[in-house]
Order: structure tokens, then sequence, then C-alpha cells
């Protein structure tokens, strides 16, 4: 069976949740990191000698980095829009995947989400807090305008590409923040809300984040 550790606040995580429920995946759930602890276990250290969340175990192999996973559950499992048929093609889905890690997520969990909701209020850098609304304003509106053409970031039906970026979006829309007008992304957003597997997995309460440093 296919064991996923990890806690379920953490977005990560849920980026590998949501895809394995989306795939049809019969998984345990090993609760890990943060308050559950057990990253420097030896069992844990075996799979992920890094001590860090999420990662899988499936038969005799073992996966961590977020991505990585999400890329082999697709190869492994998926078709369509998780596994395209040529490189070219898949060469869709690693576009995205790589440019929420190395541009969307930085700005959003790592200058909003970090910067304001979780550092408490008397250690806010607020100027660096509103570059990274700038800066997350003009990739929520680069997503916009690829959305205008399809009714998913992967195209016609959901796939691969809507995973890590999705998961950005019920926090994005959560916190009290100012946002541009998104039209379609609030229409991407609304399509994802009717999933069972987003709403299982992404959209979970995080009160007890606010103003918490520690993971």
């Amino acid at each position: 069976m296919l064991t996923i550790w990890g806690r379920r606040s953490s977005y990560n995580v849920q980026k590998v949740l949501w895809l394995a429920d989306e795939l049809g995946l019969d998984y345990a759930h090993r609760p890990a990191g943060g308050d559950e602890g057990g990253l420097d276990s030896e069992e844990f250290l075996a799979l992920n000698p890094n001590g860090r969340i999420p990662v899988i175990q499936d038969g005799d192999v073992a996966v961590w980095e977020t991505h990585a996973i999400l890329r082999y559950l697709a190869a492994e499992y998926g078709d369509g829009g998780f596994r395209r048929a040529t490189p070219g093609a898949q060469s869709w889905n690693d576009r995205w995947l790589d440019w929420s890690l190395s541009e969307l997520e930085p700005a959003f969990f790592g200058g909003v989400f970090w910067g304001f909701y979780r550092t408490p209020a008397d250690q806010h850098d607020d100027a660096a807090i509103e570059r990274s609304l700038a800066r997350c304003d003009t990739l929520y509106r680069l997503l916009d305008s690829q959305l205008s053409g399809a009714p998913f970031l992967s195209g016609d039906t959901l796939g691969l590409a809507d995973i890590p970026a999705g998961t950005t979006l019920y926090r994005y829309f959560e916190l009290e923040i100012p946002r541009p007008s998104l039209p379609n992304v609030d229409a991407w957003y609304r399509r994802l809300e009717s999933r069972p597997a987003y709403r299982r997995h992404v959209m979970r309460p995080f009160n007890d984040l606010y103003g918490r440093l520690a993971y």
C-alpha cells in the first residue's frame, strides 16, 4: 500500500493528498511533522535523510521532495491531464509545477502567508509584505490570463498543472489581504471547490498557524 507521511496543515502535504485522491489511490496517511513530531526517528530518516515532509513510500520506492512526489504519482498512476503522452505535452505540466515552486510559492507562501499571517503582528516587515503582495498580484494576473482560454490550468480537464498553484487558492482567498480583479482565477477556484478531494485536503482551517513561526 502507498503510505503518505506529513501533517495535514502543510500545504505541500495537501498537494500530495489531493493528487492521491484525484487518482483514486488506496493509501495510508501517517501524521508527521509539527506537533506530530517523528521527523527525527530512524524510520523516517531512512526514507528521507533531510527529515522533511512530505514523503511517500510505494512498495520498495520512497520519494521525497513534493513536486518529485507529484511527478512520480502522475507517472505511475495517472493518465490524460496527469500523465501526458509525449515529452512535449508533459512539459506543460512540468513548466507549471516548476513555475509554482520558483515564482508563486515564494511570493505567496514565503512572502505573504509567512510574512503577514504566520509572523506575529509586532514582528511584521510591512515593506516586505507590500512587495510580496505586489508580486502576488502580478503572478495571479498571469494565471488569470492563462485561464482565459481554458477552464483549468491543465486545459479542458483537471490535471497535474493545477495541483501546486491550485493549492494556494484557499489560503489566498481566505486571508484578509487586497487582491486584484481575477475573474478567471475566481472561476477556476469555484471549479476546484466543487471537487471533493480539494475540499477534503486543501480547504482545511489554518487558524492554528496564525502568528506561529514554528512548524
